[in-house]
């Protein structure tokens, strides 16, 4: 761990660090939008083959591959788990929405 050797370092360390959560949480929305409009693609292609929008093979295979990462990474799973989940909702319910208009 780097330690500081004065509270202007510290403040400047602070400062940046916001500076680039802010970038990333920037990057995540982004990233949240374009994963959540190919719910569309998703939504008309499952309607064709007859599937159901809860595919439970698929999302335990996401699951399987989070917790990899995690442990990979270092990452706390439960937590990660709970944001795949609501990633998993958030697309599911898009789904849901666009059937709805194409009937």
């Amino acid at each position: 761990m780097k330690s500081l050797n004065n509270k202007q370092e510290a403040e400047d360390l602070l400062k940046k660090s916001r500076i680039r959560i802010d970038e990333i949480d920037n990057e995540l929305f982004d990233l949240i939008s374009q994963r959540t409009l190919l719910a569309r693609d998703i939504a008309l292609s499952k309607e064709y083959l007859g599937m159901p929008i809860f595919d439970k093979s698929r999302e335990e295979e996401v699951h399987k591959k989070i917790n990899g990462l995690c442990e990979e990474l270092g990452l706390d799973v439960d937590i990660i788990d709970q944001i795949v989940d609501m990633l998993t909702l958030l697309n599911k319910n898009a789904q849901k929405k666009i059937l709805k208009e194409e009937c």
